[in-house]
Formats: C-alpha cells, sequence, structure tokens
C-alpha cells in the first residue's frame, strides 16, 4: 500500500506539471485578460509584477504547487480575482452530492437486477435484461437528461426545468433537485455495472466450487450468494471504481443541462473566458479523485479476494 500511494502521488506530481506547463504555454496573457482591453501597458505590467509572471518557470511553479497543497492555489480571471479555493468549496457539496445520488442509484439498480436474473438466463426477464443493458450502454447521458426534461421537467410537471434550490435553504428541495441528473448519470454506468456483474455471475456459477456447494445440498440461491457473488466483485469491483470517478469528476454536460451550478458547470465557465488558473486547480481536483478511488478500489479487491495480496506477497 506504500507503494500504491506513492505511485498515486507521483502521478498526481506529474499531472500537477504538465498541466501547469500546458497553460503557461497557451496563448493569451493573464494580466490583460483580467484587465481588459482598455488597460494602459503599465497597468498590465505592474499586475504581471505582481501575479508574479515575470518569474521563471520552474519558480512560479513551485509557488503555484506550494499555494494548492496550502489551499491556496490562486484567484480566478473570470471571477474578479475572487480566490479559486472559495468559488471550488462553495460547488463541491453540489458535484459531490450528485455524484453521492448517482452512485446510489448505480448500485440498487445494478447489483438486484443481476442477481434476479442470472439465474434467469433464458427468461423473458433475463431476455429484457440482456436489451436493457445494452440500450442503456448506448444512450448517452445528457440524451437521458434531455428527454427527462423533457418527459417529466415539461409533459408531467414533476419539477420545473432549470430550477435549484441550495442545499443551505432547503435540503430536501435540493435533493428533488438532484433527482433526475443523477438518475440520467446512474442509468447508462447502471447498464455498464449490470453487464459486467452478470457475466461474472455467469461464470462463477459454472465453477466447480458452486457444483460442489450444490451437490453438498445448499440452496441456489445461497451458493449464489455466499460463494459466487464474492468472487464474480473483483472484476466488477474495478469497472465501478472506475465508474465512480467518472461520476465524481465527469457530471459537467449534465449540470450544463439541469442547470446545476456545480463543478462541472464552473469548469465550463472557466474554459469558455479562459480562465486558465481556476481551470489547473479543477484538473488537479479531477486528478485526485480518480487516484484515490483507484487507490481505495485497490484496497477493496484485496479485502474481497485476499489471494490477490497473498500473491503479490509472495512476489
Amino acid at each position: 500500500m506504500i507503494r500504491r500511494i506513492g505511485a498515486g502521488l507521483a502521478t498526481l506530481f506529474l499531472v500537477s506539471a504538465f498541466s501547469f506547463l500546458a497553460f503557461s504555454v497557451i496563448p493569451g496573457d493573464p494580466a490583460s485578460m483580467m484587465l481588459g482591453i482598455n488597460a494602459t501597458d503599465e497597468q498590465v505590467a505592474a499586475l504581471r509584477e505582481e501575479m508574479g509572471l515575470n518569474r521563471s518557470l520552474p519558480d512560479r511553479y513551485f509557488r503555484w504547487l506550494g499555494g494548492f497543497l496550502g489551499g491556496n492555489p490562486g484567484n480566478s480571471l473570470r471571477y474578479a480575482g475572487e480566490g479559486i479555493s472559495t468559488l471550488v468549496l462553495d460547488r463541491l457539496p453540489v458535484s459531490f452530492f450528485l455524484a453521492l445520488l448517482s452512485i446510489f442509484f448505480i448500485l440498487i439498480i445494478a447489483v438486484p437486477v443481476s442477481l434476479f436474473t442470472v439465474r434467469r438466463e433464458d427468461s423473458l426477464a433475463g431476455r429484457a435484461v440482456t436489451v436493457g443493458t445494452a440500450i442503456g450502454v448506448s444512450i448517452p447521458n445528457f440524451f437521458l437528461g434531455v428527454l427527462f426534461i423533457w418527459i417529466f421537467g415539461i409533459g408531467l410537471r414533476l419539477f420545473s426545468a432549470g430550477t435549484y434550490v441550495g442545499y443551505r435553504e432547503n435540503f430536501f428541495a435540493f435533493a428533488g433537485c438532484l433527482l433526475f441528473p443523477a438518475l440520467a448519470i446512474a442509468i447508462p454506468n447502471a447498464a455498464i455495472l449490470t453487464k459486467f456483474l452478470r457475466s461474472s455471475l455467469f461464470r462463477e456459477l459454472r465453477s466447480g466450487y458452486v457444483r460442489t456447494a450444490l451437490g453438498k445440498g445448499a440452496a441456489p440461491a445461497v451458493a449464489l450468494r455466499r460463494h459466487a457473488l464474492r468472487n464474480a466483485l473483483v472484476p466488477s469491483v474495478t469497472v465501478l471504481g472506475m465508474i465512480i470517478a467518472d461520476v465524481f469528476s465527469g457530471s459537467i454536460v449534465i449540470e450544463q443541462v439541469f442547470a446545476i451550478p456545480g463543478l462541472g458547470r464552473l469548469l465550463i465557465a472557466a474554459i469558455t473566458s479562459r480562465d486558465y488558473p481556476l481551470i489547473q486547480a479543477l484538473v488537479m481536483y479531477t486528478a485526485c479523485v480518480v487516484i484515490l478511488v483507484n487507490t481505495l478500489v485497490d484496497i477493496a479487491i484485496q479485502v474481497i479476494d485476499p489471494r490477490i495480496r497473498l500473491e503479490r506477497e509472495a512476489h
């Protein structure tokens, strides 16, 4: 685990270095962008000196890295010099709750459906799940979002499209605003997880140890839950980890479709206004989420299947 954490920290360092270098060589002067077209050369030069843009690239990078690690990654260019940490922390709970709700829907859809239909492969329910997962995998989440707005928002009037209530005002109304965006994110990902989990369960049910358990008198449902499910979870947890990382860092389009003021919408605003310091901070946030999730998935796999841990210790 120490090696795994060290590899994650090294990856974060490389991501920070490459992103800082990329945004440093992109044409455009942040000082000129902040002051506008009416600024004089003297004003631009003074602001460049204040922002440290006249320093060397390594000096600026390590100053930025120190500020990022200290919780101060700089100021935004778009939002009148407001602190990036303030902007991110204000929107982080929105994206965090949206991601948690999406993961909850993914699990309550994928796991029960897989367990229910795995022993009914040739039944109508099994065929329906096979067709449904193929459709779910192929439908983009933003299309589902637009469909939900059209059917449930405009048609059935179950919610007001574009209306948002902050979590500080009314938490239950806030959760209601995230319901359909979370479903739009969850359904395609639940289809992916269902597909992988069912395939793993089918493979495990044909294994010798399951046949032995059945031969000793274990009920099929018991053999499925106690024996096949745990081994089937190993490849599925890896897929789930990729899904979780994608959900936490990739709800950009859905937040734009439903007008949710989260990190995804903040990133789009930063990109359209070429707010490089803010984009760079959000890139680092995404990298941190992906690396953290991958590390936790690695731990979970070793807990689920101790053979992996023993093989690594043997090597």
